[in-house]
């Protein structure tokens, strides 16, 4: 009778030690895939604003670099492309759609740069108080997205570390196994090379 006792004891404090591990990190995996689609929510929005900002910096320029049609139409192909390539929550572990997005968004930088080097050959432009206003607008939507990005590779970074390391990884291999590792985002190669800036 001792014996049956001592052993359903053990086997009770065993099972309690089993289910207080098995619950321990069971919501994590969803609860920072949600905080990195959120992330990715801010990182839209941010490119979002800089695509809605850019038709009315093009016009402003317009006005006075008329020959200087090509940046223009430059800026505004760029733009139209990069709201073509789209990549919402469920898309955000396939690096291949990541990458293509990352371009898109590329190009409009680099138009973005063309445009406002432009800039400096009209001193009338420069002084313009609505290019000054919408030049501010850009740059603050910029450090925007840059600091949206930074907090998305973040958000991904503790996600897909979760995913891989205890007790995460138990989870994402028996009961969670529908969760993906998510894409990282990451520079293109233009990003490496220091900007030319021509004049």
């Amino acid at each position: 009778m001792f014996l049956s006792f001592s052993r359903a004891r053990t086997l009770l404090v065993v099972a309690s030690l089993g289910l207080a591990v098995a619950g321990c990190g069971y919501n994590n995996i969803p609860t920072e895939e949600q905080a990195a689609k959120a992330k990715w929510a801010d990182v839209q929005n941010n490119y979002q604003r800089r695509s809605d900002l850019i038709p009315n910096l093009v016009a402003t320029v317009q006005g006075y670099a008329k020959q200087e049609k090509d940046v223009l139409i430059g800026v505004t192909e760029a733009r139209a492309n990069a709201t073509k390539v789209t990549i919402d929550a469920s898309q955000l572990s396939d690096p291949v759609k990541m990458k293509q997005f990352q371009d898109a968004q590329a190009q409009i930088s680099g138009a973005l740069g063309r445009l406002l080097a432009v800039s400096e050959n009209y001193p009338d432009l420069k002084s313009n108080q609505n290019f000054l206003a919408l030049q501010s607008q850009l740059e603050g939507t910029e450090n925007r997205i840059t600091i949206a990005r930074r907090d998305y590779i973040e958000a991904v970074r503790v996600y897909n570390t979760e995913l891989v390391t205890f007790p995460g990884v138990l989870w994402a291999s028996t009961f969670q196994r529908s969760y993906k590792p998510m894409a990282e985002f990451a520079a293109n190669d233009a990003a490496q090379a220091p900007p030319q800036v021509k004049f």
